[in-house]
C-alpha cells in the first residue's frame, strides 16, 4: 500500500498500481459461495453436467470473482494518510469478459482512474481493475471500482 497525501495521490491518475498475488479459485471456493449466496446453478456446482456445457467443467460465479476483488490489492494501492476508514462505493461499470474455471489462478491488475476531493474529509478514488485468468489472454472481468477514503 501506498501512504499518500491526497495531492500526491491525485498526480498517480492514470498511472497503473500494479497487480494483486495470484488466488486460486478451486472447487471448495466456489461450493463454499454457492451455500452462501443459495446459487446453485449446476454450471458452478456439478461438475459431470458442467462438463457437458461448452465451458467444459464447473466455473466460478461471476459475482465470486468480483467479490474476490477485496482480497486482491496490489501493493501499489492507495491509502490516504489520516485516513479514518475506507469503504465500498460502488462501481460504474462491470464486464464479466470469460468464465473462470474451476481451479484456474486469478489476479487482479489495478490502475488508478480518477481521484476526487468530495469535501468533508472525504475522497473518492475510481480504480479500473482487470482480474486476469493465469495463462489466458483474455480477463475474467473489467470493473470501475468506487471507493470513498474519509481523512
Amino acid at each position: 500500500m501506498q501512504l499518500l497525501d491526497p495531492e500526491a495521490a491525485a498526480a498517480l491518475v492514470g498511472t497503473d498500481l500494479g497487480a494483486s498475488d495470484w488466488k486460486r479459485v478451486d472447487q471448495a471456493r466456489i461450493d463454499a459461495f454457492a451455500e452462501v449466496t443459495e446459487d446453485h446453478q449446476f454450471i458452478h456446482v456439478d461438475p459431470v453436467a458442467a462438463a457437458a456445457t461448452p465451458f467444459g467443467g464447473t466455473i466460478a460465479h461471476g459475482f465470486l470473482t468480483l467479490s474476490l476483488l477485496a482480497s486482491m490489492q496490489p501493493e501499489g494501492a492507495i491509502v490516504l494518510k489520516g485516513i479514518k476508514m475506507g469503504v465500498n462505493y460502488g462501481f460504474e461499470k462491470v464486464r464479466f469478459l470469460q468464465p473462470v474455471p474451476s481451479g484456474s489462478r486469478i489476479r487482479a491488475r489495478h490502475r488508478l482512474k480518477a481521484f476526487e476531493e468530495k469535501g468533508g474529509g472525504r475522497y473518492l478514488v475510481t480504480t479500473e481493475v482487470t482480474v486476469e485468468i493465469e495463462g489466458q489472454d483474455k480477463p475474467a472481468l473489467i470493473a470501475d471500482w468506487l471507493g470513498m477514503q474519509f481523512c
